[in-house]
This record gives structure tokens, sequence and C-alpha cells, in this order.
């Protein structure tokens, strides 16, 4: 990147393109996209009941407010809107379970939603007006674009050390509640100023197995609903938050951008149609190491038939899920989550792998030991920020040598989930953390499945609230 490619004004260029967008420009596919994510994204936070971490988050978020006007969907306290932001958006990314763009390498509607749901409803406490699903609808759509986009356009966060989810996630979230305020394009552009002067985030949490690694979206949705309350009062941000010397461009991301991928067609054109939808809770960088042991494991192969085994990854997926399986670690739920050996393991084992997959006593168990003497190393013909492609060399007890590998992954564009099979995945994750009756599970898949017929956005957060219904966070 030179000075000579970045417009002067390409956050205001964004900002104006945001707040002009309206539901009827919205396509119709990208309007199903934003429905069906958002119900993956609430069946995930009602999953992470159980989630290492919540309880006590919540606890500590509570020890502090004693109301305020937003929920915490997990126990149903009210707390100020960027509390209920923060605890959502955490509660949304617990189990590693929602969806990611695979190329831009960011977890989206974890941070979108929350924050949406959040200045949904202090708009209303505000008595202000009820944001209708449409309006939702399309405030999800322009944070979740902008996020996908600023992900392509710093292609390279991760690698250099940045949870992108995190840091990005705090400009996409304060333009998706600048939606629901209804913020002209000036004050969009100081909500997302305010939000980059908040920005944050560091994978050094996963390095090091900590609970951090939950609680980063969170801070992402709160700075952002926060950035755009602000901004609705007349506090200014820096509004070359983008390009400027101490900009995200050039601060953080030491010129490596494309920052043409920011407004090309922006408002005609749409990401979000690339969003991937997860099938296994575990970092997505793991999802084909998964399915290579799945088709291991329907050749018979079982782990007491391997003697050396061997993954192959791109530089960056091997530095986020690369370390050895340490069955004893302090922190085993999100090692496990990030560990490429003990996704292969326990999928070839047990042939699924699902919430009960990253259960600590599951983790520690004897007959998945194995996963420590397994190598991940970087593959010198991937692509070293490919996030899809894998490859395991396994030398049998035999002394057969297998290959396998896989270019692509199930949930991604090019191999989408079903939409029974992201009912099915909604169901099953409300049921492990509420135990919710049918008729609630189905009275909330139907409201959301209808969102753009509902007057009422904040209807979705009640319908959540009865699922919940006498399931206290554990």
């Amino acid at each position: 990147m030179t000075n000579d490619t970045v417009s002067p004004a390409i956050g205001a260029a964004i900002a104006s393109a945001l707040a002009d967008l309206t539901y009827d420009r919205l396509p119709a596919d990208v309007v199903q996209t934003v429905k069906l994510f958002t119900l993956d994204t609430l069946g995930v936070i009602a999953g992470a009941a159980k989630a290492p971490g919540m309880a006590e988050l919540l606890s500590a978020l509570t020890a502090w407010e004693g109301e305020g006007t937003a929920t915490l969907l997990l126990d149903g306290r009210r707390a100020n809107p960027a509390t209920a932001a923060l605890a959502n958006g955490a509660a949304a990314h617990s189990l590693d379970f929602d969806d990611q763009h695979d190329p831009a390498r960011v977890h989206v509607f974890c941070v979108v939603l929350p924050a949406v749901l959040a200045a949904v409803e202090a708009e209303v406490a505000a008595g202000k007006r009820r944001p209708t699903g449409r309006e939702m609808i399309t405030a999800v759509a322009v944070g979740v674009e902008l996020f996908c986009r600023l992900g392509l356009a710093c292609y390279n966060s991760l690698g250099k050390g940045w949870h992108p989810t995190t840091a990005l996630g705090t400009i996409a979230a304060a333009a998706a509640a600048s939606k629901i305020f209804g913020l002209d394009a000036g004050k969009t552009l100081h909500a997302m100023g305010l939000a980059f002067v908040q920005l944050s985030g560091t994978t050094q949490f996963i390095a090091d197995g900590a609970l951090a690694k939950r609680v980063g979206p969170g801070f992402a949705a709160r700075s952002g609903v926060l950035a755009a309350h602000l901004a609705r009062y007349g506090l200014t941000g820096p509004h070359r938050f983008l390009e400027g010397d101490a900009g995200l461009f050039k601060l953080h991301e030491r010129g490596e951008v494309k920052p043409e991928i920011l407004t090309e067609g922006l408002g005609r054109s749409w990401r979000v149609r690339d969003l991937s939808m997860k099938p296994y809770p575990c970092c997505r960088c793991v999802h084909t190491t998964i399915q290579l042991a799945l088709d291991a494991r329907a050749q018979g192969i079982t782990g007491d038939d391997i003697r050396r085994a061997t993954i192959e990854l791109g530089e960056v997926n091997r530095k986020i899920v690369g370390a050895r399986f340490d069955g004893a670690h302090p922190n085993p739920v999100v090692h496990a989550q990030f560990n490429a050996a003990y996704g292969f393991a326990a999928a070839l084992t047990d042939g699924t792998v699902d919430i009960a997959t990253y259960a600590p006593a599951r983790i520690r168990s004897g007959d998945l030991a194995f996963a420590s003497r397994m190598e991940t190393i970087a593959a010198p013909d991937i692509e070293p920020t490919a996030i899809a492609p894998a490859r395991v060399r396994l030398t049998l007890t035999d002394g057969r040598e297998v290959t396998l590998e896989r270019w692509a992954m199930k949930g991604a564009s090019d191999d989408p989930m079903s939409d029974d099979e992201v009912f099915a995945k909604f169901r099953a994750c409300v049921d492990w953390g509420f135990a919710a009756t049918p008729d609630a599970v189905d009275a909330l898949l139907t409201l959301v499945m209808h969102l753009d017929d509902v007057a009422d956005a904040g209807e979705v957060v009640r319908r959540f609230l009865a699922c919940r219904a006498g399931a206290p966070v554990a």
C-alpha cells in the first residue's frame, strides 16, 4: 500500500454508503443469509449457558450493575446496553461454534448481532421508537458486510498477531449500531472513528489458552455500541481512522492492506455471501483436519493403528492450532479448541465432534492421548494464509503409509450447510444450554426466519428468554 492507493476520504465514503443503505436494497439471498446466521448465533449463545467462564463473566459484570435497559441473554438480568453487548458477544464466541468469513478470518455475527440487539433495546428504553425486524436485518447486514470487507482488506492481520474479530469488530459494530440509531453519514463516520480509538485484540490469549479468547468479541461489541452512542450525542472521532498516519492501515496493519476492497461495490456486491457456518465447535483452522480424520475413520483406521502422524497446514493456521497437544494443559478447553492434533484424534476416535468433545473430562481422557504424539507442520505447497487446505500423513503399525488431503471445508460457500443442518445445529445448541421445550425453540426459530415481517425487533430477545426459562447458568 502507498499513499497514492488510498483515498483521503475512504472512511467518509464508507459511512455515506452505509448510512444510505435501506432494506429494500438488500438482495433476497442476503436477507436470507442474515436470518440464517442470526438464528445460528442465537443458538450458539444458548449453548454457551454451561461454557467455562460465562457464569463468572456475568457475575463480574452484574457486580457493578444492578439494573439496566438491555438484556444479558444467558440469565435474563438487565444491564446497560454496552455491558449487555459485551456479555452476549462473549457468549456468542464462547464455544468457538460461531460463523466465520474464511478468507477474511473474522467471526462476524458474534460481534455484530449482540451490538444490534443492545442498540435495539436501548432505542426502546429511551422511548424513541421500536425498530422493526427489517431495520434489524439492515443493521446486521451493514455491520457484517463492513466486517467482512475489513478482514479482506487487512488480509494478514492474524499473521501479525492481531485477533481481527476483536480488533476490526469494533468498527463494524459501530456501523451496525449507528444504523439502529438512525445516524447520518457524518455521525456514522465519527462512530467508526470512536470505535477505532478503542481497538484492541491479540492472539496471545490463544497461545496461552486463556478464557479472554471468549471475551474479545464482547469487547468489540461493547466498544461499537458505546462509540455509536457517543457519536449520537455529538462526540467526534478521528475521521482518518483508516488512512491516517496513525490509522488502521499504517499503524496496525503496517501497510499490508488492500483498501479498494472496502469501497468497491459497497451496497451493490455482497461479501456476506461468502460466510461460513461452523459444523464443529472449535477453531475454523481445525475443521479440515477433523474432516480428514473422518475420512481416515471411514477407511477403518483407528488411533491404535497409528505409529506416526503429521498434520500439514498453511503457516498461519499452523501458528494458531499447531502446538503439541497437552492433555494436562491448565486451560484444557481453549487449548483443545485450538489444537489440530486433538481435533483429529477426537474425530477419529468418536466419529463426531460436538460440544461434548470439548468438555474437560473428554479432553483429558486416555483414549485421546495419542494426539500428543502427532506433529503439525507448515506445508510448503499450501499458501501461508490459506485457511481451508490440510493434509495428514500417517504411518500405520502395519507399515502402510497413508496420505489424506482436502482443499475445501464443510460450511463454506462452496460446501454449505443445508437449512436443515442449520436448524438441527440450532436445536442441539439450545437443548444443550437450556433444555428448552420444543415449542419455545420452534417459536424462536419461526420468528427469526420471518424476521422481515416482525414489527418489533425486541421480540427476538423475548422469544429467546422464553427458551431459557428455568435454565440458570451453570
